[in-house]
């Protein structure tokens, strides 16, 4: 099987700075896809960008934790610690809240998956999968990072639960080391690309808000707009593709080794 690889850009919407950022590391650099959180404050904003990059497909980013529910308006738990050790009711319905905002937009949705990867919870995944059929979107993300350095206890159960999991990836790279990817940490994951393989990260240009997560924004924008990516990932026969192309749905296949440009796709 040729091995084929997605690189989303997460968090779009929730910070101006997150959105520019997913929208230049795919003009200019390998990001093939984006998620969008539907109660981000940012959310509107991400919209109308999106609107004109067409060829970055949409995915949405389910959010428990940290946002305002779309259905009460009421603050979510702070992390995901807080969200396992309170008291949940039904996520059902803000679930299906979150995908309508954004299939309410005319943005064409092709993939979702999980803030802070709650999604992979068996209760959850269990409704994400049944509501991911019920609106015909054929790709949901599963953990199950390989070639990552640290957080090795939240990663074991992240990839248990993964594997338990029936997404449509075979594996991730980069969930691991989230805000903090460089060029050469990126080389060295993708001998790690088997089978339909996601490579999850968090480009961002100017972002004001999230400051906790210290993450580095601007240097993981710039490190998937290098041009020795495309030259790794056209040497290892590696091909670009997107969530809708992963599993031979509708979509775009994109080219590696294009020279940079405005755009690494082609209909």
């Amino acid at each position: 099987m040729t091995a084929r690889l997605i690189v989303t850009a997460d968090d779009v919407g929730l910070d101006r700075g997150m959105t520019a950022g997913a929208i230049r590391a795919h003009r200019d650099g390998i990001v093939t896809a984006c998620s969008i959180v539907a109660n981000g404050l940012d959310f509107d904003d991400a919209v109308a960008r999106l609107n004109d990059v067409p060829s970055l497909e949409v995915g949405v980013h389910l959010a428990l934790v940290e946002e305002r529910a779309l259905t009460t308006g009421r603050p979510m738990p702070r992390n995901y610690v807080r969200f396992l050790l309170g008291r949940r009711g039904d996520p059902e319905p803000e679930l299906r809240a979150q995908i309508e905002k954004v299939l309410a937009t005319g943005l064409r949705v092709t993939h979702l998956n999980g803030h802070q990867h709650l999604h992979l919870l068996p209760r959850i995944f269990a409704i994400v999968e049944r509501l991911a059929k019920e609106y015909g979107i054929g790709y949901v993300r599963r953990v199950n990072d390989r070639g990552g350095r640290g957080r090795r206890v939240s990663m074991a159960v992240l990839n248990l639960l993964g594997r338990r999991a029936r997404g449509t990836n075979d594996r991730t790279i980069g969930v691991a080391e989230a805000g903090h990817l460089t060029v050469s940490r990126i080389v060295e994951m993708l001998d790690h690309v088997d089978g339909v393989t996601e490579l999850v990260t968090h480009p961002g240009l100017g972002v004001t808000r999230y400051g906790h997560w210290c993450y580095a924004w601007e240097e993981e924008t710039q490190a998937l707009c290098d041009p020795r990516l495309r030259e790794a990932i056209a040497a290892r026969g590696i091909t670009l593709v997107t969530p809708s192309v992963a599993r031979g749905l509708r979509g775009r296949v994109c080219a590696p080794p294009a020279p940079p440009g405005p755009s690494l796709c082609s209909g």
